[in-house]
């Protein structure tokens, strides 16, 4: 990404540059050329034949305006040139934002696309980012946002499902009328998330990593798979029992509510525990904590939830305190991996942890350590997985 080029860049793998019309002169959003179809993202509005719209496709079009900040009036060649940059440099900060592939004559883009886009090249230029930093960083805004946009219109629409009794297809027409009524609350949650999230991330950062790379040299002689990775985490797992088969007897409906049950609970109690949910991938839930204590506090907690609940099936658990890295919004490492490991050891309902961090909270009287039998895991050899149990204390209190 050159952010002090006006055009060449793109020269490489786009064709020959074409004469655009001014701004003034754009075909309104209304007119397509003939048998070419909108790309994703563009509003198709040529069905209608007088060339009036439908109350469906005014109220469309009325809330892409105010989602978009205005009517779209620039193509991408144009906002590129706005800005001061390449074409090419350009579309790696849209794709890296998950927006579609617009062709040189799609009018897809707004004023608020330019401004941006130029919020972004200014980081770069000002030396506040590297072009690397800013596609990542950019990267990570487009891929959370789009996941969480899916999540909340699918939750929207399953409510409406749920409390007016209507088909899905029905609610989905009608959450176009009543997301007017919602984006500004849920844009300034969602700010107030952020700001939130970020502040608790600052004071994860440099004295308590440090704090925490300290705490793991217990037990530890240097030579450890995980000795170059720079942070220290205890790492869980849990993993619902029988999930695959209970799904395949499941409607959809039935389905939805287990998996939304199974991640609320233990989004809950990851929360309440001081740790972090970092993915939940069907019937498996991946979170770390900062000591070796808080994983173990979640971990418990997790098992004693689902041997409780009367609609859940119970859960498998594993904690590793280790050194790990993170990339990307997920975390990896050897670390990951032998957590991974020990969940598929573990009996329905129990928490399995490793010798080494049994050593880490042997002092405590809050956890009871059973040693278990000798396991030859695939990618790390013989191990003792050790079970932890509850000690002195009451755990984990969720309102």
């Amino acid at each position: 990404m050159s952010v002090d080029e006006q055009e060449p860049e793109y020269m490489d793998d786009e064709p020959d540059a074409v004469s655009e019309p001014s701004v003034d002169h754009a075909p309104s959003d209304d007119e397509a050329p003939d048998g070419d179809e909108a790309p994703d993202g563009v509003l198709p509005v040529a069905s209608a034949p007088s060339g009036a719209l439908s109350s469906e496709r005014l109220a469309i079009k009325a809330l892409e305006t105010r989602l978009l900040g205005g009517e779209r009036k620039l193509r991408r060649r144009e906002v590129a040139a706005a800005a001061g940059v390449s074409l090419l440099s350009a579309r790696k900060l849209w794709r890296a934002l998950g927006f579609p592939n617009f062709g040189d004559q799609d009018v897809a883009f707004t004023e608020r696309d330019l401004t941006a886009l130029s919020t972004i090249l200014d980081l770069v230029r000002a030396g506040k980012l590297t072009e690397e930093a800013a596609i990542s960083v950019t990267r990570a805004i487009g891929q959370m946002t789009d996941r969480m946009v899916v999540w909340q219109i699918e939750a929207l629409i399953e409510d409406m499902v749920m409390q007016q009794g209507i088909p899905d297809a029905v609610a989905r027409k009608q959450l176009v009328n009543e997301l007017p009524n919602l984006v500004d609350a849920m844009e300034e949650i969602l700010l107030y998330s952020w700001r939130r999230q970020m502040n608790a991330a600052v004071q994860r950062l440099a004295v308590r990593a440090e704090a925490g790379l300290q705490a793991s040299e217990a037990g530890r002689d240097g030579d450890e798979d995980d000795a170059p990775l720079p942070l220290a985490r205890a790492v869980g797992f849990a993993d619902l029992v029988s999930y695959t088969s209970l799904s395949r007897r499941m409607n959809e409906k039935t389905l939805a509510q287990l998996v939304q049950r199974f991640e609320n609970k233990c989004a809950e109690i990851i929360s309440v525990g001081g740790g972090r949910l970092v993915k939940t991938v069907g019937d498996e839930v991946l979170y770390i904590a900062e000591t070796p204590a808080a994983g173990a506090e979640i971990s418990l907690a997790l098992a004693q939830a689902f041997t409780e609940d009367e609609i859940l099936p119970e859960a498998r658990v594993a904690m590793v305190w280790g050194r790990i890295l993170s990339r990307l919004g997920d975390i990896y490492g050897p670390t990951v991996n032998l957590a991974a490991r020990l969940t598929a050891l573990a009996e329905p309902g129990t928490v399995l942890v490793d010798e080494m961090t049994a050593a880490a909270l042997g002092d405590d009287e809050r956890f009871v350590l059973v040693p278990q039998k000798a396991e030859n895991v695939r990618g790390f050899g013989e191990i003792l997985p050790v079970r932890l149990e509850r000690g002195l204390g009451k755990g984990l209190v969720l309102d």
